[in-house]
């Protein structure tokens, strides 16, 4: 299979593995575009692409462009977007409903979504969604055996209007708990990082999907102590309360929790242990780009008849090929 995938060239998250692990399961034709090509996807496709090379065009690009161009994206063939944040379609956020929205306009477009259950409810609105979750960078982050010296600790953002329930809870369990809440540089310092952290508080609160911090922290060998996203989301991904992680609903379900496992070195070891051996089995950038392979390999919605305006389109756009 022919794959065109276009990805961000500026993005926080370091995702060449991911990349890497598409690129081993297809032959991938891998374009990093920069801010000013996102913005004017027709000039790019027009200069540098001939769609009629591949079997599958894959989006990864930033969702606040796509919808600036639907237009022109409704003109290309065997599209498939590989989205991360489509649960902001489903919270209170700048995005709310605006997933659904765009997706109508490309009916025929396959949706891999990072969240089982924001895949379920895609579904029913009728859209080709397909659920592969997020993963972690098996070559940078795992396990290195350091010495655990910080107890409870949370890593990462909290600033965005999307993370405003994250802030929230982390505020709130740092009022009755010895919580560190840090940031760190990508790379090194941040899996050395999380190989100090004994308990990772996972705080997604609200998204309905488990953000890639959850499998960061576990393959690193924390104990995760995971906001609970319910049951059908921890089921799709095999997540077991208190037997490879720590679920929790509020803060003092939380504490009681917390304090079975400082009473229990052994329970808790355990639970970190399996919890990092179902990362790396599972949920390796490896595994996570065959899965994504996997999910583009059935034949894709036909794309219909072109209108008036997409033929209008599609000349100014330059490229050639249009199928199903």
């Amino acid at each position: 299979m022919n794959v065109l995938f276009l990805v961000q060239k500026e993005q926080r998250a370091i995702l060449d593995r991911l990349y890497d692990g598409v690129s081993a399961h297809c032959n991938c034709d891998i374009r990093w575009l920069s801010s000013d090509e996102q913005r004017n996807l027709r000039r790019y496709f027009r200069d540098e692409v001939d769609v009629s090379r591949y079997d599958r065009i894959v989006f990864f690009l930033r969702f606040k462009q796509e919808i600036r161009q639907v237009g022109f994206i409704r003109t290309l063939p065997n599209l498939v977007i590989l989205e991360h944040d489509a649960y902001q379609n489903y919270i209170e956020c700048k995005y709310t409903g605006k997933f659904s929205a765009h997706y109508r306009q490309l009916p025929w477009a396959r949706i891999i979504s990072s969240g089982f259950m924001v895949t379920e409810r895609l579904r029913e609105e009728g859209f080709d969604a397909v659920f592969v979750p997020k993963g972690y960078d098996e070559t940078l982050l795992q396990d290195l055996g350091l010495e655990r010296n910080i107890e409870l600790a949370f890593v990462g953002s909290t600033n965005s209007v999307a993370y405003s329930g994250r802030k929230a809870l982390l505020d709130e369990l740092a009022s009755v708990e010895p919580l560190v809440v840090t940031r760190t540089k990508s790379g090194d310092e941040y899996r050395d990082t999380l190989n100090r952290i004994r308990f990772f508080v996972s705080a997604d609160v609200g998204m309905g999907e488990y953000m890639i911090k959850n499998f960061e922290a576990m393959a690193c060998g924390c104990v995760l102590l995971a906001f609970d996203q319910g049951e059908a989301e921890n089921r799709a991904l095999g997540f077991e309360d208190m037997h490879n992680m720590v679920f929790y609903r509020d803060i003092p379900e939380l504490q009681e929790k917390l304090a079975r496992l400082r009473a229990d070195p052994e329970l808790a070891a355990a639970i970190a242990r399996r919890g990092r051996d179902l990362a790396m089995s599972q949920y390796s950038f490896a595994r996570i780009g065959q899965r994504i392979v996997e999910a583009l390999e059935p034949a894709l919605r036909p794309h219909p008849p072109l209108s008036w305006l997409d033929r209008v389109r599609l000349k100014l756009g330059g490229h050639r090929g249009v199928g199903g």
